[in-house]
């Protein structure tokens, strides 16, 4: 990762906890993904190679410039997805700072509806950090859109792992899945298409 983007996301991080720590609603804060949960999914990413990468919730940007990055290096393509175009337009500065907007597509809307369009095995990396509660009412997408070695990683398992379990229940029965949680930041649920 090039000095500038990991400068943008080092700020980035800083103002995230300044602001998420004055609201007391948690939809209210930036929720953005920590660094050393960044550098795995950087890392991955780059490993996989991952060329097509959709992460459903942008929030600020945080986690879209770690895959941006390693897009960049593998000649790779973000598609991030959220409800929130505030948000969405925050990022986007972010992206274009680092230049690596052009890596990127911005899309509003749902998740689930977005992966419910995606044709079945077009994607190498699925990031998942957006309402967890969601998750089990995308079922199959999020597994359906991966190509054979794809990896799906969901943020937040061991820190609201209750609300990842039912996610966890889906993956556990799908006989086409192979599936680890690693403690790194909120905790990375990953899952391996086979």
């Amino acid at each position: 990762m090039d000095a500038a983007t990991q400068r943008i996301i080092d700020d980035l991080v800083r103002a995230a906890e300044v602001h998420d720590a004055a609201q007391a609603d948690r939809l209210d804060r930036w929720r953005v993904l920590e660094p050393d949960a960044g550098r795995l999914v950087w890392f991955l990413a780059q490993a996989l190679p991952a060329r097509s990468i959709v992460e459903i919730g942008t929030s600020r940007g945080v986690s879209t410039l770690w895959l941006a990055d390693a897009a960049r290096s593998v000649g790779g393509h973000v598609l991030t997805v959220d409800v929130d175009p505030d948000a969405q337009d925050a990022a986007r500065l972010s992206l274009e700072a680092a230049g690596l907007i052009d890596l990127v597509t911005f899309r509003v809307g749902d998740g689930g509806a977005v992966l419910a369009d995606l044709p079945d095995g077009s994607v190498d990396l699925v990031f998942l950090d957006a309402e967890r509660a969601e998750y089990p009412s995308w079922w199959p997408h999020p597994v359906r859109v991966l190509r054979p070695g794809g990896l799906l990683v969901a943020d937040n398992a061991t820190s609201h792992p209750e609300e990842i379990a039912p996610l966890r229940d889906l993956i556990q029965s799908d006989d086409g899945m192979v599936m680890i949680t690693v403690a790194v930041g909120k905790g990375e649920l990953m899952a391996l298409r086979r």
